[in-house]
């Protein structure tokens, strides 16, 4: 559905710059922004898929992945089409890539957001979630969408690439819940080469003002592909970032790779890389460090930092166990920053 973009100045000879994301495409009369979803017609910004979905259902939290944000619980999770980056090994390509005005753009349906919000009641979720592509290029739905869910108590989260711009993140700021960031690599050649992104530096920028400023429950992702961020040395650099300004008690996701779209040439990250970044991360301080993508490895659980024992037992993308109460270890005492209660992982 096609509606005024909320972000975004006019230009001379009609001309606009979109404020939403941190391309700040400026879009000739006609033209539209590198999302492909913004268009300019007439001086005026548009965004051509509010409420459109392609994909929605529940979904258990721990996919996303969020383990320490309201553990077993059900998200209702929608994606719409297009991205602000062109990722080389993007598993849901066909809506991320897809042109929303094009002849092969695939199927979408209208929900306004009150249905959204009887959608996710009706399926029994504790909250919703954007994701499966960018969040952020249907700003205005997901800020409308957020609002209503929270004045229905019901949780909000960004599954996001984090290119959000500062203005953007303020607006929507109040009224989000949890911001599981991918940090795909830091420095290097990863974002140039493999998302189309030249700066990957507002990634970091964004996810400090969620933590610090929205005071969002922050998980960070990075997966690992090998060749292109797997080095020990930008591991350990992006593992110290999220200790000095994210705190110890984020949890950090080092998930595995597997030969997709234009880099289905490149191996599967091997367990014993995935198990390198695990102990990189626990070196550099990090109290939470969870391998992902590999179904039934003991690293995908909760342990204490402080007595080692098992607190959250997972597989796949189930919470089993709960050895938590009142914020910590049930054996020792040790504080485990957990938001929300937990819901005992619904079949």
């Amino acid at each position: 559905m096609k509606r005024e973009a909320l972000l975004y100045d006019k230009l001379e000879k009609d001309k606009v710059q979109c404020k939403v994301c941190m391309k700040r495409c400026i879009i000739a009369d006609g033209k539209r922004g590198f999302c492909n979803t913004r268009k300019n017609e007439g001086g005026k910004l548009y965004t051509l898929i509010y409420g459109d979905i392609a994909s929605g259902w529940p979904d258990t939290i721990e996919k996303k992945p969020l383990y320490h944000f309201y553990p077993g619980s059900y998200a209702y999770s929608i994606g719409t089409l297009g991205c602000n980056f062109r990722c080389k090994h993007c598993q849901n390509w066909d809506i991320s890539h897809a042109d929303p005005e094009s002849g092969t753009r695939r199927g979408t349906e209208y929900v306004p957001p009150e249905k959204l919000i009887n959608l996710a009641k009706a399926n029994r979720c504790q909250g919703v979630a954007f994701t499966y592509n960018e969040p952020t290029i249907w700003f205005e739905y997901t800020l409308d969408c957020s609002k209503l869910a929270k004045e229905n108590n019901l949780y909000t989260a960004y599954v996001t690439n984090g290119y959000i711009t500062p203005e953007a993140l303020d607006i929507i700021g109040p009224y989000l819940d949890a911001f599981r960031v991918d940090v795909k690599g830091f420095g290097g050649k990863f974002y140039p080469e493999v998302a189309c992104v030249k700066n990957w530096e507002p990634v970091l920028d964004s996810t400090i003002r969620a933590k610090n400023k929205w005071n969002m429950h922050v998980e960070v992702v990075t997966l690992v592909v090998p060749g292109y961020n797997d080095d020990p040395e930008e591991l350990k650099n992006l593992a110290r970032w999220i200790v000095e300004n994210l705190g110890i008690d984020t949890p950090w996701h080092v998930t595995q790779f597997m030969p997709h779209l234009d880099l289905s040439h490149v191996p599967p990250t091997p367990i014993e890389t995935l198990e390198r970044a695990y102990d990189i991360g626990k070196k550099e301080g990090l109290h939470f460090v969870y391998i992902g993508n590999v179904l039934g490895h003991p690293k995908e659980s909760t342990y204490c930092y402080n007595c080692g024992k098992l607190l959250i037992k997972r597989l796949g993308f189930s919470a089993l166990s709960f050895e938590i109460e009142d914020g910590e270890c049930k054996f020792c005492g040790a504080k485990i920053p957990i938001t929300g209660e937990y819901f005992g992982g619904r079949e």
